[in-house]
């Protein structure tokens, strides 16, 4: 069976970080990066226009 490309990033990172990743946590581990890549492609996927500019001051 091959592995799967985000089981391939969560070992190389783990790696890299010297940080043990359990196997009970290895489905968490994927869920949470499918979301986040989830999130991360509908921003990249919003179109701006090119005179966008960042607000000078944020508020809530």
């Amino acid at each position: 069976m091959a592995a799967e490309p985000l089981d391939d990033y969560i070992d190389a990172v783990s790696k890299a970080l010297a940080l043990p990743v359990e196997d009970a946590w290895r489905s968490t581990i994927r869920a949470n990066l499918e979301v986040s890549l989830r999130l991360a492609r509908l921003v990249d996927e919003f179109a701006l226009p090119d005179e966008t500019e960042p607000a000078p001051v944020f508020s809530v």
